[in-house]
């Protein structure tokens, strides 16, 4: 895969990332600021690392499981490992102005 395809790649991952709310804030994961990295091999295989709110977030394991099964289904990734880290700690900081508003009503 060229650095093009891995590039347009990441884009369409990014996409199928932006359709997983939230489900205590409602926002999305990619402008909640909870993806930290998405690397794509020349092989199709991605790497995931994502955080949650708090470390003791209650739906951590359905945002994984969320994110694990909306990238497989991306044309192009042959497999997907997403790693829940903690370092750097997720804040507020890290929402994208876009998502101010639909924070703000929580």
């Amino acid at each position: 895969m060229s650095d093009d395809a891995v590039s347009a790649l990441v884009a369409r991952i990014y996409d199928a990332l932006s359709g997983i709310l939230d489900p205590e804030i409602g926002g999305n994961i990619v402008d909640l600021g909870l993806i930290y990295e998405v690397t794509v091999d020349t092989d199709g295989v991605v790497a995931i690392a994502m955080t949650t709110t708090s470390r003791g977030c209650p739906a951590a394991g359905f945002l994984r499981d969320a994110v694990e099964a909306s990238v497989v289904g991306v044309d192009g990734v042959s497999r997907v490992a997403v790693e829940l880290v903690y370092e750097p700690r997720w804040t507020p900081d890290r929402i994208r102005a876009s998502a101010l508003t639909v924070v703000s009503r929580h």
